[in-house]
């Protein structure tokens, strides 16, 4: 096959994929899910099997210890959860406007005479702010329950997920040979070499981001909780949660934890100080020790495009589409530079001469470019 029917046929895959997943996605959840399930307990099945543990025996007792964990937090977890989501969001709007109270209450008279020469109205504005955000809250939750979570759907996300998760972690090692037996010799070499550096990037953010994640969630939540913070354990595990975008978790947890310190315990600032704390703990724990250890340095998903793809994927494909986002701009991003290493290897860069050319990185201060522009001087003296 030339060039241009591989690229035709490669196509044409994709295109079915994506017509697929655009007229299956209401149902493609407990499938999807139950895959992603399967890709990040593997490594646990494979550390069993080297143990002498038989694939099958590995397997029922990997997933037969998730679905007990996963009862336990409905039975539990959820109840609690559900209803300091409710709490929420009708206390939203007077948590807002306590905090603009305390804001006018402590700022100089110079800075609120400017506010009012300016013509802004704080407590208006985060009033409606506060309103709308709670109406967007219950609307969101309203929807989930009656709409993509119907009963129906939420029967077969917990009866589903765990057969497939069953079945594709007994199998996945016999199907990775088969996938690769159907790859065209030619190109198997350049196909494993690939799929081995998209594999890394996608095991080292789904697995390790996914560990730190549920690491800060559990410890924020607990934290939170004993220090007798309200919604303490909706804000951490939301925090936890947010972690799997870098710096969004972190400053959306820290901004609404201390907000609510404030509101609760002003004027003890210890308690503001001991909420403001933890977040600073978690972030040095995760910084330190979690995501050097768990993820490393193979992820190669700058942040930047993680979210885009997220919100792309999501608005595309709802929820679904936000499963499959991560491993799917990791596997565009090794693509992405397989192709500039043969583009940087080829004849249209390098030139009709052959020769590889070696270049200096580009000076981006004033700086360097005259530390540059006196070396070649220097050099042209001696010469």
């Amino acid at each position: 096959m030339t060039f241009r029917q591989q690229l035709k046929f490669w196509l044409a895959v994709l295109g079915i994929l994506v017509a697929i997943l655009w007229v299956f996605g209401g149902i493609l959840l407990p499938f999807v899910a139950g895959m992603v399930l399967a890709y990040f307990l593997d490594p646990v099945a494979d550390w069993l099997e080297d143990r002498n543990i038989p694939r099958l025996a590995a397997t029922i007792m990997i997933v037969g210890v998730f679905v007990l964990i996963f009862i336990l937090i409905l039975i539990f977890l959820a109840p609690v959860l559900i209803d300091q989501i409710g709490s929420f969001a009708r206390e939203l709007p007077a948590y807002v406007q306590n905090i603009v109270k305390l804001f006018n209450d402590a700022s100089p008279e110079w800075l609120l005479k400017e506010i009012e020469e300016r013509g802004i109205d704080m407590k208006g504005p985060a009033s409606d702010l506060a309103a709308k955000a709670a109406g967007w809250l219950a609307t969101l939750l309203q929807g989930v329950l009656s709409g993509g979570l119907a009963l129906v759907n939420l029967i077969a996300l917990l009866v589903v997920t765990p057969i497939v998760a069953f079945y594709m972690l007994n199998d996945w090692d016999r199907m990775i040979a088969k996938v690769d037996s159907w790859v065209p010799r030619e190109h198997v070499e350049t196909v494993r070499q690939l799929a081995d550096d998209a594999d890394n990037a996608i095991a080292g953010f789904i697995r390790g981001q996914g560990t730190v994640c549920i690491t800060l969630g559990i410890v924020y939540a607990i934290a939170l909780t004993l220090v007798g913070l309200n919604f303490g354990l909706l804000i951490g595990l939301g925090a936890g949660l947010l972690s799997f975008v870098p710096y969004v978790g972190a400053i959306l947890g820290g901004l609404a934890s201390v907000g609510m310190a404030l509101v609760q315990f002003w004027p003890d600032w210890v308690m503001v100080a001991v909420v403001a704390a933890i977040f600073a703990a978690g972030q040095f724990l995760e910084g330190n020790f979690l995501t050097p250890k768990l993820v490393g340095d193979n992820v190669g998903l700058h942040p930047v495009w993680l979210m885009f793809a997220l919100f792309a994927a999501g608005y595309l494909f709802g929820f679904v589409g936000m499963l499959l986002a991560v491993p799917v701009a990791a596997a565009i991003g090794v693509l992405i530079r397989f192709a500039l290493e043969k583009y940087m290897e080829s004849p249209l860069y390098q030139g009709s001469s052959g020769k590889k050319l070696v270049f200096a990185p580009i000076a981006t201060s004033r700086a360097k470019r005259q530390a540059a522009a006196r070396s070649e001087g220097d050099e042209t003296d001696d010469a």
